[in-house]
């Protein structure tokens, strides 16, 4: 029960049972002080239950604590979440990941999540696959770091703070609920497969402990579990399901915010961490174009959404790859950090969307993108090993490489096919690049010419991008390489002839990669094709200056076409025999999957 929900009661505390409750506590004191003493760290339950005197004091603390009033209990507060109730409990605390509750966002009525006063902080965060910790790059770890900064100064302007445990979650949450006697703990529902896993021990943890745990679901438009088992893998039947699940609930405004009580802050005094704690040297990030927190996403928000002409008429595939300036909002990161409310979002733009009976309309509008998340992110929570080939249901097997020289070379802007190169230049240095800069990269490394494992390039965007989301970043790559939701594996983007469609002097190229900057127009996007003498006036020798193509993409793109037809009839084979996996239009469906063919994929790609 919240100590909101407790207020303007009479609570009538019995003396002698405060009496007992602090006989207990500190007998509970003296046992663990007198174990660190001897073993250097703080006792777990196990080592409780060996001292049997002490177990019985535990457990007899245990149930007078769970019989008092919680208005007894000490309290610090839980932020707001715009689509959640609000809650404040003896002690929350969000772990939405193991390297931070990322999640956790100030208190606004943006604000995306149930975000708490105390956060669990590791030095890795999230996961490329099932339970796998990946790498998270400077720039996006920086961004973290800014948002939780924005929610503490936030949630101190509120007379609160945000509280910074640093460790393992499960072994943190258990110290603080013993130390700070936490009667409720809550945190958002995270559909990632590690936070599930983390998330199922933190809940029995509690439990164990005799502390209530509230859970909310605030981070897509509507939970994922309602979606059930009807997710299809077709956007536009998608959509129609969306619609039947009634009306996206609205951003709740900011509650009051009780403040920290008697809590003993810990080690450090609970202060976020700085980039060089974690590990990270400050110049690793390059350019901070975006900084993190709820009050620029706001801002940014404001921004985009001022110019109503734009957002009503707004078309994803017509906006620009290669723009010196992005073309499109950039509330990717903020929305996957929580700093900013998909469900606010979605309400601002159906505002504006209503004052014309001309504005345009999923896919392909900002409503839309909003839908594509919301897509994933359904399938994801409904698909078994979403985030990898093998045991994925929805997932052509295709026999792709790990060819690591060809995988560090477009990791590292090698290829010799300047858009490329480019656009991975500006994923490294900024951590954002467009959706069809994506598109491109993500097709030149699979099948369109490199023939790579789209595994490997989830592993790189998930190092690489602000906004990197498991979800996402797992089905776009499903996507672009054909392995599921979109079929059409004969449209290949050209490395070369795609970027020109809109920037036919490669002005961004030179941006990106400035040893191409003297390199005439004509031959920008081809360096190679430029006779020797131009290449020396240009003060860039190709194969010196600029690396040679690392295939000919007519070459490769041709034979990685036969490729994908010999994978496509293996599949339709296995399909008909009754064997094989892969393609079916959910976990649960026996339906054969259908590419959704919407939106910017097939409409802006170039054949080779």
């Amino acid at each position: 029960m919240s100590a909101q929900a407790n207020a303007g009661r009479e609570v009538v505390v019995d003396a002698e049972h405060h009496s007992r409750l602090r006989e207990l506590k500190k007998q509970l004191k003296r046992f663990e002080r007198k174990f660190f003493g001897l073993y250097e760290r703080k006792p777990m339950l196990e080592d409780v239950k060996a001292h049997e005197k002490t177990y019985e004091a535990y457990l007899e603390y245990n149930l007078l604590k769970n019989a008092a009033p919680a208005a007894q209990h000490s309290s610090i507060s839980a932020t707001a979440s715009s689509s959640s109730t609000t809650i404040s409990s003896s002690s929350t605390s969000s772990s939405s990941s193991s390297s931070s509750t990322s999640s956790s966002t100030s208190p606004s009525s943006s604000s995306s999540t149930c975000s708490s006063s105390s956060s669990t902080l590791s030095s890795t965060e999230g996961s490329a696959d099932h339970g796998a910790t990946s790498a998270v790059g400077p720039l996006r770890y920086n961004f973290l770091l800014q948002c939780l900064v924005d929610l503490d100064t936030q949630l101190r302007d509120k007379g609160s703070r945000l509280i910074v445990l640093r460790g393992t979650p499960l072994a943190e949450l258990r110290r603080v609920c013993l130390e700070w006697e936490v009667s409720l703990l809550t945190f958002e529902a995270d559909s990632e497969p590690y936070a599930e896993s983390r998330d199922r021990e933190v809940r029995s943890m509690a439990e164990d402990l005799g502390v209530h745990v509230h859970t909310e679901h605030s981070h897509t438009l509507h939970s994922l579990g309602a979606y059930g088992d009807c997710v299809s893998a077709s956007y536009s039947a998608f959509i129609k399901g969306f619609d039947k699940r009634g009306a996206v609930r609205q951003a709740l405004e900011v509650p009051d915010i009780p403040g920290l009580g008697g809590v003993e802050l810990p080690a450090g005094d609970g202060a976020v961490p700085s980039l060089e704690e974690m590990g990270f040297a400050l110049e690793e990030c390059h350019k901070v174009l975006y900084p993190g927190g709820e009050r620029e996403a706001l801002r940014r928000m404001e921004e985009s959404l001022r110019d109503k002409k734009w957002v009503q008429t707004f078309e994803k595939p017509n906006t620009s790859p290669n723009a010196l300036e992005p073309s499109t909002t950039v509330l990717s990161p903020y929305l996957k950090f929580g700093a900013l409310s998909p469900v606010l979002f979605y309400h601002k733009l159906q505002e504006i969307a209503r004052e014309s009976k001309h504005s345009t309309q999923p896919p392909v509008s900002l409503t839309g993108q909003l839908l594509w998340r919301e897509f994933f992110y359904a399938h994801s929570a409904h698909t078994p090993n979403f985030g990898r080939m093998d045991g994925n249901p929805l997932c052509r097997r295709i026999p792709w490489s790990r060819n690591q020289e060809r995988l560090r070379a477009w990791r590292e802007a090698r290829t010799g096919f300047p858009f490329i190169d480019a656009i991975m230049t500006q994923l490294r240095t900024e951590g954002w690049i467009h959706h069809l800069a994506r598109h491109a990269v993500a097709c030149f490394l699979t099948r369109g010419d490199l023939w790579v494992h789209w595994e490997c390039g989830v592993a790189v965007f998930e190092e690489l991008l602000l906004d990197a989301d498991w979800a996402l970043n797992s089905g776009n790559w499903m996507w672009l390489s054909a392995s599921a939701f979109f079929h059409q594996y004969f449209r290949v983007y050209s490395p070369v002839a795609f970027g020109k469609k809109t920037d036919k002097s490669g002005a961004y190229i030179r941006k990106y990669l400035p040893q191409l900057k003297h390199m005439p127009d004509k031959y920008i996007y081809e360096p190679w094709q430029a006779p020797l003498d131009v290449q020396k006036k240009a003060k860039c020798v190709i194969g010196k200056d600029y690396p040679a193509p690392i295939v000919d993409h007519a070459e490769a793109s041709s034979e990685n076409k036969q490729r994908m037809k010999e994978a496509y009839e293996k599949h339709r084979e296995q399909k008909d025999s009754g064997g094989g996996s892969g393609a079916s239009s959910n976990a649960g469906s026996k339906r054969r999957a259908k590419g959704s063919g919407e939106g910017a994929t097939s409409k802006r790609q170039k054949r080779s």
